[in-house]
């Protein structure tokens, strides 16, 4: 059918609008538009990195594959993000509660934003005029103008917030749930949830999502932990979820196990992932293998991903980032401090770029990399590493059903001033972890050449260099301050702490000293039975517990022992059988809620100085 002069001048811009559809602008393709700890700016000239230990921020020349300007930025920068066009960035510091604001050009600091809490993922606006971040906890978005870095919305999405992603148009927010690996679609003006997509009761550690450059699709990288399950070879899987994000009467979430490809083979702790801006190629980098998958994007709903290569990667990489022109992408190796290119369609190797100093001790830095790594001699199954469950010493959020009996994953935080260890207190040293280490969890082959003592007896500090630095970077984990207490301990928590110190209710006769712990590490090993035993039937060594450190409690969630208290007043209430766990049943409403306000204030001051010199002796 030919059409006239006439047909053709008045259906023009009808073809240019469906042209405009079809090719993208650089920004629409850009992999860029979720966070991670890498970013590129959309001319492809800059690599941003954002380096954990060292609490900088890395320029990259790609142009020359060369480091520019390290920034520092503060304690523990996760998420890094590009504004819009521009060679501006922002970056979330998550143990200072900052959004920081950079210029890559000159290295200048263009501003600061402080947050309530954990900021982690964060990602611009397309004319970089916003930048939306998520809040670790309490589980919340922020909104802040990147004019005058202020806030300027605040959201309230869900229960510990990490992976965030904003949609080419900018109208949606994609966000995932650290613990559930829930995935929830926020209108980015009102906060209002559109839609949502639940984990499976076993998924968690879901900390990046990336959405798929031209159909409405979402990636997800996490695990699956089969806490019923203590062995190496079933309790904890590496998956990415595929999400559908358009309305659909089917499926709109899939699983696929990351153990299915190349012949089955184990990988562990996916932490990133990237495709290309034709949406063609997927990448996934696992950090306890220390390997990568690359695969193709199966346009069929049904199988979504086939495999293409693995390649092995440098120490614990946590990041990957395609250019824009989709010809290089770059692997961050956070162990290694390095960043190296490849190139996407031959997969070779192009280039190495040192992006830090390593900020550690050589006996810290091999005692992270054992802590990480699903590799011997930690782990033969490839399965699991200690991360797997206390990544980055933080706990999984799950409670475990343990030979012993159900155990709450603790944080690590303070650990190296409250030994012992466990909830059982069965350990009084790191060092005594090699019994997990070879035993049927982790069936590694060890870190001690020969024979180990038996926890509790004589010391196993001594016997392997490699065993000491592993439980010398396990000790390092430290307290941050509370937010609650930022401006100092509210009226109704300073009612609180005169409720926890009374000789009435004696909440501190256990919880004492500067980490309200009796757990100290000295000979002796106090245990107390706070009646909670009767709550965890299949329990093998209780009915006395160690004490756990209060300071931190209002972020670790679900509490006790077995997991059961999913809140500080049922701690108080529904689990504190007979006023074993203090004598809490006399308290009025508003009493409880001011001890409540008590607790979520800890620690409002750092304890360190005061173990110091109360003469408390540190772990080494």
């Amino acid at each position: 059918m030919f059409l006239s002069a006439r047909s053709v001048r008045f259906t023009l811009p009808l073809v240019l609008t469906m042209l405009s559809c079809l090719v993208a602008t650089p920004r629409q393709i850009h992999a860029g538009n979720s966070s991670s700890l890498l970013d590129i700016s959309t001319d492809g000239k800059l690599l941003a990195c954002s380096n954990r230990d060292s609490g900088t921020v890395t320029i990259v020349d790609l142009d020359q594959n060369k480091k520019l300007r390290e920034l520092k930025v503060g304690r523990h920068p996760e998420g890094v993000t590009f504004l819009g066009d521009t060679h501006q960035l922002a970056t979330a510091v998550y143990d200072d509660d900052l959004v920081v604001f950079l210029d890559a050009d000159t290295g200048k600091q263009l501003g600061q934003t402080e947050v309530f809490d954990e900021p982690y993922g964060i990602v611009s606006t397309t004319n970089g005029d916003k930048v939306y971040v998520t809040l670790d906890y309490p589980g919340r978005i922020v909104e802040i103008n990147t004019k005058n870095h202020e806030v300027s919305n605040e959201f309230s999405v869900g229960q510990h917030l990490k992976g965030l992603a904003i949609s080419h148009d900018d109208q949606s927010l994609f966000s995932t749930e650290y613990y559930t690996a829930l995935v929830r679609q926020t209108d980015a003006k009102t906060g209002r949830t559109i839609d949502q997509w639940e984990g499976g009761s076993t998924d968690n550690l879901a900390r990046q999502i990336t959405l798929h450059p031209r159909r409405a699709k979402a990636y997800l990288p996490h695990i699956r932990s089969r806490i019923t399950v203590a062995h190496g070879a079933g309790s904890i899987f590496p998956i990415v979820s595929v999400i559908d994000t358009k309305p659909s009467d089917g499926s709109r979430r899939k699983k696929i196990p990351m153990d299915s490809f190349q012949g089955a083979r184990v990988t562990s702790n996916p932490w990133d992932t990237a495709i290309t801006p034709d949406g063609k190629t997927f990448f996934v980098v696992f950090a306890g293998t220390d390997d990568m998958f690359v695969c193709n994007v199966i346009d069929d709903d049904y199988r979504e991903l086939t495999f293409r290569a693995r390649l092995n990667l440098g120490h614990n990489p946590r990041g990957v980032r395609v250019s824009p022109d989709g010809k290089t992408f770059y692997v961050y190796n956070a162990l290694d401090f390095n960043i190296v290119a490849y190139d996407t369609q031959t997969l070779q190797r192009k280039a190495t770029i040192a992006v830090t100093e390593n900020p550690l001790s050589d006996e810290i830095l091999l005692g992270k990399r054992l802590f990480y790594t699903a590799l011997q001699p930690m782990s033969s199954r490839l399965w699991i590493s200690c991360a797997s469950c206390h990544p980055d010493g933080q706990p999984d959020g799950k409670t475990w059903h343990n030979p012993e009996g159900l155990r709450n994953t603790q944080s690590l935080a303070g650990m190296a001033w409250t030994h012992p260890i466990h909830w059982s207190a069965d350990r009084d040293e790191v060092q005594d972890f090699e019994h997990t280490i070879r035993g049927p969890l982790m069936q590694g082959r060890g870190l001690v050449t020969g024979r180990i003592n038996d926890s509790l007896k004589a010391p196993n500090k001594g016997l392997s260099r490699a065993l000491d630095a592993m439980a010398a970077y396990s000790n390092t984990h430290k307290f941050t301050l509370s937010p609650y207490a930022k401006k100092g301990l509210s009226p109704a928590a300073k009612r609180g702490r005169e409720i926890f110190f009374s000789q009435q209710t004696k909440c501190a006769t256990c919880h004492s000293g500067p980490f309200y712990s009796d757990s100290n590490p000295t000979a002796k090993i106090i245990r107390h039975n706070v009646g909670t035993a009767i709550d965890n039937p299949g329990e093998k060594m209780g009915p006395e517990y160690d004490t756990p450190t209060l300071l931190g409690v209002y972020r670790t969630a679900p509490y006790l022992s077995h997991g059961k208290a999913q809140t500080l007043e049922e701690v108080l209430t529904v689990y504190n059988h007979d006023d074993q766990h203090g004598v809490t049943s006399q308290l009025s409403k508003q009493e409880r809620a001011d001890l409540v306000e008590f607790l979520k204030a800890l620690p409002y001051e750092d304890p360190v100085p005061q173990a110091q010199a109360a003469g408390l002796v540190k772990v080494k």
